[in-house]
């Protein structure tokens, strides 16, 4: 037959390609689910096996699933690579099956399967009080069925039953807080040197396998499998006093060691994991309840490689001690586990400070999308918080193929949402706690839409549209009459950086205003959504909700001079990238909040709900120089602060660590949280300035907008419809573009002033002259305190002498000033410094206005 491509140019012909469904007929999924035969309090990692005879076989298909974790073996090959499979769903309502060709491993004669079994997310004790209990048992359990087709046509289903055979191996313990306990001493070969997974094994001390109660039916994968993505070894290592080794890998990464040693049976190595260090050990205190240790006992007898199989650690650092002998650098590798998602985003810049921020972004990513998207992977958490990707899908959405990752995520939120249509804290639910919560439940509404204006994704929007209008129906209920949601527990601003380290709800915006907010884009976007997938009807009532919504949030929330009663940027932010206000506040809101930001020294004062959108809320009100010096600020709290700190990933605060180097002291503190890092998206948009138009990027927008202090920008996109690169580069008061847009993608062009045009497909080059950076004012100690703050160089100049004339004090003046228009540098010197150095001071900066006017002389001037 003869393929028609994408775009639409014949190949060559070829044959038909087979392919095979994991979708089960009525009736054809009859096994047992088996497990360990004692029912003990504490989870048991358990070894099953089963043989079998088999001749002739043309085709071997191997489904198995899960309550727990697990890898198979055939005849002690496993028969894929995938890690902590099947991955987490809500298991009393929805298990997931792997379906594996196995031809490859089945022998002639007998054969042997082989099951290794552990816990994992079914048996943990999740949740933040000390006796959580396990949400679905205290035992995992698996079942599998394996297809053996034959020459003649006849096929024989082998299922786990009560045949099977099970025990207790090597794998002592296994948890994913508490880490791994192996001893290789206790390895399962019998008298005659086989091992338990070789057909031939001596089995007859084992037990039967204990048989539990019916689960649901399995459904085919649809997430991306976990594998091993990369190896890193260590950069540095250094030895404590108490005789451990401390190893550096450089990167604050989530997966597990692996080891290779060598020494007397009986020898037990213990891994510890950290993200960071402290006073030069291990800070273990964030990771609360999680002990984050593997213990591995040696049998003795020459090398022994292990790797823990089914926990994983969020870790920069691992303590090693019990090590025999002296330990070499390649005797420990760091593996990266993650969901095997394809990448599709790239940005890249010179600035080395922005390129580090977003590489943060991708690594706390790849952390995060562990089967879910998680909150954290190092802590007694690890849980798929709805608020955290709720705001983070966009960028997800550009940097990797997530559809079937989140696709799946949202068929589990669908599930978990009660008969109200209320939305848990997390997904799948394991805390018992859910009360409706904006911008948390929202996830429902926001997550479908993000992956159909990604991806042209119509299937999961028309999927989850029940799910979204019963968040939105539930919300509206809530809001009452008057349309204001005010009175119930809310999230709010989560960890303005204001709020105490202990109360992080503690937020500057009121949560009234933040539910409103929120309710009025899920209006608007479930209205899309209805308008897309053809209800009529539920178009028109959403639209005409939301237009109610922001009437209301108007009347309640803003004055008429365009202040909100909140006057903070997170308020101004949701009003503005939100669409709540009308055409003629829009102005004075936007000038506001670059107020706002100016007064606060551009340093960060928003939350989880501000954060993502306060840069577009001032690049739509065309305050793109404030955009820049906010995402370009290195003072605590800022983006650019964590990685002055040497950061590898993003971090839950502001101030995970504190400038002193010590660790926030509030109990919930992580080093590897996606949350903030969704100013990437405002990156890929306006910075490098690559938007999409229509669902898919089938129409995109090119539109840079360089900022002062960043010489180029450049993003590479793998669209649905082909690839799309678009770069800029600044030379003096000229800005280069370069674009490839692909066939059957149109690009809408802004460049500067000039007036909009069209690209098609092919290669572009063009040209603008950026908007007039025009040299600040002179800056002098009589200056206004906003002249002051808007002029980078004379700013760091006077922090540089405060800092040298006394340590702290730069900082403390920074952190301690409204950088307003009523206030001169000289009146809030006087607090920080000498006279004689506000006097070196004023000097400095003459001599900077004489550097920036070409003027020579300067001593008469200071007389």
């Amino acid at each position: 037959m003869r393929v028609i491509g994408l775009d639409g140019v014949a190949s060559a012909w070829s044959e038909p390609v087979p392919i095979a469904a994991g979708f089960f007929g009525e009736g054809e999924w009859d096994a047992d689910w088996i497990g360990h035969p004692n029912p003990e309090h504490e989870a048991q990692p358990v070894v099953l096996r089963h043989e079998f005879d088999a001749n002739g076989v043309v085709r071997a298909t191997l489904y198995a699933t899960a309550v727990g974790v697990y890898q198979a073996a055939l005849n002690g090959t496993d028969v894929d690579d995938h890690v902590l499979k099947p991955g987490w769903t809500p298991f009393a309502e929805r298990t997931i099956a792997d379906m594996t060709d196995v031809t490859s491993l089945i022998r002639e004669g007998s054969n042997c399967l082989s099951v290794r079994m552990a816990g994992a997310w079914a048996t943990e004790h999740f949740g933040f009080r000390q006796n959580a209990q396990p949400r679905y048992g205290t035992q995992p359990r698996m079942a599998a069925q394996l297809l053996l087709e034959f020459a003649d046509g006849s096929s024989q289903w082998i299922r786990t039953g009560h045949e099977w055979r099970t025990a207790s191996g090597a794998l002592k313990f296994s948890g994913l807080y508490k880490g791994e306990r192996y001893d290789a001493r206790a390895d399962l070969i019998d008298a005659s040197g086989v091992r338990y997974a070789e057909p031939g094994y001596d089995d007859s001390r084992w037990d039967a396998a204990r048989a539990f109660p019916a689960e649901p039916v399995p459904e085919p994968r649809i997430s991306p499998p976990v594998r091993r993505i990369e190896e890193i070894s260590p950069a540095s290592a250094q030895v404590t006093d108490a005789g451990a080794t401390i190893l550096d890998f450089g990167q604050n990464l989530v997966g597990r060691l692996r080891m290779r040693v060598s020494g007397p049976a009986g020898t037990t190595i213990t891994l510890r994991h950290a993200e960071v260090l402290e006073d030069g050990q291990l800070a273990t205190r964030p990771l609360r309840r999680a002990n984050a240790t593997d213990i591995y006992t040696l049998a003795g007898g020459g090398d022994e490689v292990w790797e823990p199989e089914f926990t994983f650690h969020g870790f920069r650092f691992a303590e090693i001690t019990g090590w025999p002998g002296e330990l070499q650098p390649d005797d420990v590798v760091a593996v990266v586990i993650h969901s095997d998602m394809q990448r599709t985003g790239w940005f890249s810049t010179s600035h080395p400070l922005l390129q580090r921020l977003h590489d943060n972004v991708v690594w706390s990513l790849r952390g995060n999308f562990l089967s879910l998207p998680t909150d954290c992977p190092q802590r007694d958490e690890r849980l798929g918080w709805t608020g955290d990707i709720q705001i983070f899908a966009p960028t997800a959405g550009f940097l990797y193929d997530v559809r079937g990752f989140l696709d799946s995520w949202l068929r589990d939120l669908a599930i978990e949402q009660d008969s109200e249509g209320m939305v848990p804290f997390v997904v799948p639910n394991v805390l018992g706690l859910a009360r409706p919560a904006a911008a948390w439940g929202d996830a429902a509404v926001v997550v479908p839409d993000v992956l159909h204006q990604q991806f042209g994704d119509l299937d999961t929007l028309a999927r989850q549209y029940s799910s979204a209008r019963a968040w939105v129906d539930l919300c509206v209920r809530l809001a009452g009459p008057d349309l204001i949601w005010e009175g119930d527990f809310q999230f709010g601003d989560w960890l303005d950086p204001t709020a105490p380290p202990d109360r992080p709800g503690q937020a500057m915006t009121a949560t009234g205003l933040v539910a409103t907010a929120c309710l009025a884009r899920s209006a608007v976007l479930l209205a899309r959504a209805a308008e897309m997938l053809g209800h009529t009807s539920d178009f028109e009532r959403y639209t005409r909700i939301a237009d109610q919504v922001r009437t209301a949030f108007v009347r309640e929330y803003v004055t008429p001079a365009g202040r909100m009663l909140s006057d903070t940027p997170t308020a101004y932010a949701l009003a503005l990238v939100y669409d709540l206000l009308p055409e003629d506040l829009r102005h004075p809101a936007g000038a506001r909040l670059a107020a706002l930001a100016r007064e606060n020294g551009y340093r960060i004062a928003t939350g989880f709900v501000g954060t993502p959108i306060i840069l577009d809320a001032l690049s739509r009100t065309r305050q793109h120089a404030t955009a820049g010096r906010l995402l370009l600020e290195t003072g605590c709290p800022s983006w650019l602060y964590p990685v002055t700190m040497g950061a590898t990933t993003i971090w839950e605060r502001w101030d995970s660590m504190l400038p002193d180097g010590t660790v926030n002291p509030g109990d919930m503190t992580s080093f590897n949280h996606y949350a903030l890092g969704a100013v990437a998206d405002w990156i890929h948009r306006e910075l490098a300035g690559l938007t999409s138009l229509q669902p898919g990027h089938r129409r995109v927008q090119i539109a840079p907008h360089p900022i002062a202090g960043v010489d180029d920008a450049a993003v590479v996109l793998l669209s649905p419809h082909g690839r799309i690169e678009l770069s800029w580069q600044r030379r003096g008061e000229i800005i280069k573009v370069s674009a490839s847009v692909p066939t059957g993608v149109e690009a809408e062009v802004h460049l500067g002033d000039r007036d909009p045009f069209t690209a098609t497909a092919g290669a572009h080059r063009w040209e603008f002259v950026e908007q007039d950076n025009p040299i600040p004012p002179d800056v002098s100690l009589d200056s206004p305190l906003s002249q002051v703050i808007d002029d980078s160089d004379a700013l760091a100049l006077i922090e540089q002498m405060l800092t040298a004339h006394r340590p702290g004090a730069a900082e403390a003046m920074h952190a301690g000033t409204r950088w307003t228009q009523g206030q001169t540098l000289r009146e809030v010197l006087f607090q920080y410094a000498s006279p004689a150095v506000q006097a070196d001071i004023a000097v400095q900066l003459l001599q900077l206005s004489t550097a920036r006017s070409g003027t020579a002389n300067v001593d008469s001037r200071v007389a």
